[in-house]
């Protein structure tokens, strides 16, 4: 018989009535940034983006006096992010800019809550994954209805190790959200490129020499949409997959890496049948 999460509420001393079931999962993201993802790095901002709810939600929310807050993980995992202590407080009345989009949440069109991260279940925050089921969609559930199973608790809260460079494969918008390790070896890594837009179907084969290495260049496709490169700025801009061709050895010098590239560009006839231009 699995653990459930009713479970450790009840020894908490919570009533199940009185706690909502949090799963957030925001498909609206703009910057790359998802609710686990702001949480992990900016917990500030995620306090921001939880307590600011739709107008409509407040009937889910029934005016229970705790969250106990989830995530929805790259890996599909529902992982426990904390008990917050919570108070309804109006509608909100001043514009606050949305962490996770570029966008604005306007005064007067969204509710705010006061919520502040409770000691209890403090030990479970980061290591418990559940179950959630198949509703997904319903992001705000109650327990005294929908009892969740525990699949795992682990030790600490850790995220997937880097998968290596040739299984390395990404949308653009998901560069800035990636775990800080995976960062930190991009960051120390040179060499070569491959974008793939999924609207045209078209290659473009890029390199990688400065001191941020592939993280650093990536940022600057996110941050301008083009990076410099005349042939993507003909183009209307792309979620483009992103993905390493080669990596260079840690003395090689500029040129030898753009001699690396342009062999790719051979290879792959990205100037004839792609976005390079030269």
């Amino acid at each position: 018989m699995p653990i459930m999460f009713n479970t450790l509420l009840i020894e908490a001393g919570l009533s199940l009535s009185d706690v909502r079931l949090l799963r957030h999962v925001d498909q609206r993201s703009r910057k790359g940034l998802t609710p686990y993802e702001l949480w992990r790095d900016d917990r500030a901002a995620f306090d921001t983006y939880q307590s600011i709810q739709r107008i409509e939600s407040k009937g889910a929310f029934g005016g229970a006096n705790y969250w106990a807050s989830f995530a929805g993980t790259e890996e599909g995992e529902t992982l426990f992010l904390g008990l917050y202590k919570v108070e309804f407080c109006g509608l909100l009345d001043h514009d606050v800019p949305t962490p996770n989009r570029d966008d604005v949440d306007k005064a007067g069109t969204c509710h705010y809550y006061n919520t502040a991260g409770a000691d209890l279940l403090k030990e479970y925050v980061g290591k418990l994954v559940i179950d959630w089921g198949s509703g997904t969609r319903t992001w705000i559930q109650r327990p005294d209805r929908q009892n969740k199973p525990i699949v795992e608790l682990r030790r600490e809260n850790r995220d997937p190790d880097f998968p290596g460079f040739s299984a390395f494969v990404k949308p653009l918008s998901r560069i800035e959200g990636l775990p800080r390790g995976w960062k930190e070896v991009l960051r120390s890594s040179r060499g070569i490129y491959l974008f793939t837009c999924p609207r045209t179907r078209e290659q473009y084969v890029g390199s990688a020499s400065g001191d941020n290495g592939f993280l650093g260049r990536w940022l600057s496709y996110v941050q301008s949409g083009h990076g410099g490169n005349e042939g993507l700025k003909s183009r209307e801009p792309s979620d483009y997959q992103v993905s390493i061709l080669e990596v260079a050895g840690s003395a090689a010098t500029t040129e030898e890496i753009r001699e690396m590239e342009s062999l790719w560009k051979t290879k792959l006839q990205s100037r004839e049948m792609g976005l390079n231009r030269n």
